[in-house]
């Protein structure tokens, strides 16, 4: 295998095992950007080595005995944990030759999930969280995560910089929250792991309408969390979410990159493999038994339209009454817009727009573009054209997105022409 080729592997081989190494190294040396070094050290001894030796049978047993062999010089140099790295110390060097299938076998979920838990701690801001997330979970590098959110990569160094900092000088614990402060504390990492996930989905700003690294990325965290964290329902609603809005990634953009809006997509194109992991992961939510939380609504909705064959079969009554259960766990002027779309489909674009009509007013909503982008839509709907053009444009000055304001250019464009006749 040439260089280029091996690093390429090494790489892969990184993204896949980082995490579960890092959190491994952070229960040993509490602190996770020192964690988060060590690894690295194994990852450049690998880069040096690998390319002569050729890549181990068990490339992340390899990269973690090696990592844990740079903690225990550590912990000796600084003369701390005596007793642990002894004990440590003399687990790993009991053979000549590491024991790779043991050391690839340990078991590290708990570990993993106190790393997603310190990670997205509430002390950090969003930014931050998202940041230092990608970083430690997801194996992206910092240019990787910048490029993903269209910022600086001295903005996003700085972001997961100061975030380790702040879990260091606040000495938050590598340690999952006491019962009390767990639902608040999952709330939080949901929270990250969704919030990465819909920038991809429905990028904010630049010239892709998706980003599907992010996506899959989102993805991935979210199916370790499912496996670590198997009683918690709204864990599998929010992979449920994902999994059946990434099967749609085909029919989402035009050839040029354009958005197709859900009602246009070829559904042919849909991966039903996915759609059949998200309603797999619905069903493991529901049997756990508990009330429904936001991620498992939203993951129903989705559901109903990836079980629909064409858009017409869509039941958007049903659609209704599941963003009517939505905006009682979860009331948010957003949800309120989109179930005023899903009203207008299932009674009318009348009905709709009387709900949009009375958002107008909501302070929140006052530079969010999809307001009246969904107004423009119903009105075009009703006939009225010329205001429908209007909206559109209004919209189209809101959006950060170059695909999304070309998109809803060329809508505004037919009221116009409409208007000339």
């Amino acid at each position: 295998m040439k260089g280029s080729a091996i690093h390429r592997s090494i790489d892969g081989i990184w993204r896949i095992e980082s995490a579960r190494i890092i959190a491994s190294l952070a229960r040993m040396v509490h602190d996770v950007g020192l964690a988060e070094d060590l690894a690295q050290d194994a990852l450049v001894i690998a880069l040096e080595r690998w390319p002569e030796t050729g890549i181990p049978d068990n490339p992340g047993a390899w990269l973690m005995t090696t990592s844990k062999r740079r903690a225990i010089d550590y912990l000796r140099r600084i003369k701390l944990l005596s007793r642990k790295y002894e004990e440590i110390g003399r687990e790993i060097d009991r053979q000549h030759e590491p024991d790779w299938d043991d050391a690839i076998d340990d078991p590290v979920g708990d570990e993993l999930l106190r790393l997603i838990f310190t990670t997205c701690h509430p002390v950090l801001s969003a930014e931050a969280r998202v940041a230092l997330t990608l970083r430690l979970l997801g194996g992206l590098t910092t240019e990787e995560i910048a490029s993903a959110f269209l910022v600086p990569e001295p903005t996003v160094a700085q972001r997961i910089v100061r975030a380790k900092r702040t879990l260091a000088a606040v000495r938050v614990p590598f340690e999952l929250p006491p019962k009390a402060e767990l639902p608040a504390r999952l709330s939080s990492v949901l929270e990250v792991i969704y919030l990465v996930f819909n920038e991809g989905y429905a990028s904010s700003s630049g010239g892709s309408w998706i980003r599907p690294m992010l996506c899959n990325e989102a993805l991935r965290i979210g199916r370790i969390l499912a496996e670590i964290a198997p009683d918690e329902p709204e864990v599998h609603g929010l992979v449920a979410l994902m999994e059946i809005q990434s099967s749609r990634f085909r029919a989402r953009v035009g050839p040029s990159g354009e958005p197709i809006l859900l009602m246009d997509q070829n559904r042919a194109l849909w991966d039903h493999l996915l759609i059949r992991r998200g309603l797999a992961a619905i069903e493991r939510a529901e049997r756990l038994g508990k009330a429904f939380g936001p991620y498992l609504i939203q993951a129903s909705i989705a559901a109903c339209h990836a079980r629909a064959r064409t858009a017409s079969e869509t039941e958007w009554v049903r659609i209704s009454a599941l963003y009517d259960a939505l905006s009682q766990v979860a009331p948010s002027p957003v949800v309120t817009l989109n179930h005023a779309v899903a009203l207008s489909m299932a009674f009318g674009p009348e009905v709709g727009l009387d709900v949009v009509d009375a958002l107008l007013q909501e302070a929140s909503l006052r530079n969010y573009h999809f307001l009246p982008s969904v107004r423009g839509d119903l009105l075009m709907k009703l006939g009225r054209k010329q205001e429908a053009s209007l909206e559109f444009k209004r919209a189209a000055a809101l959006t950060r997105n170059e695909k999304e304001r070309e998109f809803l250019l060329r809508r505004a464009s037919i009221g116009d022409n409409t208007a000339k006749l």
